[in-house]
This record gives C-alpha cells, sequence and structure tokens, in this order.
C-alpha cells in the first residue's frame, strides 16, 4: 500500500493530526517530490515512538542538534517504505536489534517547523518534516548505546518523564503527550 492509501486509511485523533494529515495529502497527490531532500522547503521524514511491551517505558535519545530528549527517527531519503525507515532509524540511533511495530499502520502524523542551522559544516534552511510516526516496540532489557553523530544518550523512560525530559515545549505539549495519550487507548481498547 503506497502512502496516500496509508494516509486516506489513517484515522485522525485530533484537528492537528487532521489538518496536517490534509496537508500530507495535498502535497503527495500534487506530486511535490517529497521523499528526498531535494525539496528545501519540505520533506517527508518518519519517527519511531518506541515503547516496551507492558507500555510502560518509552524510548528516547538526547539529540546534539536540538539539545534535547526526543524520539528516534529520519529522513525517508528517496526510501517509499517509511515502515523500514523507521525501524533502521530506531536501530542506528540506539543500537537496538529487535525493533518490531506494534502495527504497520501510521500511528500519528505531524508537520513539525525545523529552524535553520548548521550541519556537517553546510547550512540548511528553515523547512517543514513531514513527518509519521509509526509505533514499535522493543525490550527494555536489550543494551542501548548512542550514535555519537546524531545523539549522546539514549534512555527508557517512563512515558510521562519522556514528555517531561524533551526541553521543546511544542513536542512536549503538541506531540509527546499525545503519542503517550494514543498509547494509553491502544491499552484500554
Amino acid at each position: 500500500m503506497d502512502l496516500i492509501q496509508q494516509l486516506q486509511q489513517f484515522s485522525p485523533c485530533n484537528p492537528q493530526e487532521v489538518q496536517d494529515r490534509a496537508e500530507l495529502l495535498r502535497r503527495l497527490e500534487s506530486g511535490e517530490e517529497l521523499y528526498g531532500r531535494e525539496n528545501l522547503s519540505a520533506h517527508l521524514t518518519v519517527s519511531g515512538w518506541v515503547v516496551s511491551p507492558d507500555r510502560r517505558q518509552v524510548l528516547m535519545a538526547y539529540h546534539n542538534l536540538y539539545d534535547s530528549w526526543a524520539w528516534l527517527g529520519g529522513h525517508a531519503d528517496g526510501e517509499t517504505d517509511l515502515l523500514a525507515v523507521a525501524l533502521r532509524e530506531v536501530q542506528e540511533e540506539s543500537g537496538l536489534t529487535k525493533v518490531r511495530p506494534v502495527s504497520k499502520e501510521i500511528f500519528s502524523v505531524e508537520i513539525l517547523p525545523v529552524s535553520g542551522h548548521e550541519k556537517h559544516g553546510t547550512y540548511v534552511p528553515s523547512h517543514l518534516h513531514l513527518n509519521v510516526t509509526f509505533l514499535l516496540e522493543a525490550d527494555p532489557a536489550e543494551a542501548v548505546r548512542c550514535k555519537p553523530d546524531e545523539n549522546s544518550r539514549v534512555a527508557w523512560f517512563t512515558p510521562d518523564a519522556a514528555v517531561e525530559a524533551s526541553t521543546e515545549s511544542w513536542f512536549r505539549e503538541r506531540i509527546y503527550k499525545k503519542l503517550n495519550k494514543k498509547v494509553t487507548a491502544l491499552i484500554q481498547a
């Protein structure tokens, strides 16, 4: 199933997801190239909200670029299998080897503003990350390690502590709390 079909089947949980899903679909249906970083105004990224099997812990990494604890993920970089990208990024950024999807369906969508910044000595202009999030699962007993060119620490947190660990208030209030609420809804279903 392609991304347009996945997004059409995705059920938004709040007004943010309604609007962001509509914008993702509009851009994809227009034929705009979004899978690579060549589009300097907006491109696709993927995140993994990684939970423990009992759903009592969330994996976060301390991202050097944003100087904050955050979820794991990365750019599509031309790949159209976004679940595979999410799994690979989580493994690369955390050292985990046994990460699995709780579901192959999209868990959440977000449009994330990125301020202009320097990366590897090159200026990257302000742009949007058109983000798709998957709910992933891993065992907290498995060893983790950082990826020094991207993060300096990787750790498990309780869901509430994961939110509080982030220094990015918009992510705390609009993204991480939403993801935790969606996980809680799954547990109660």
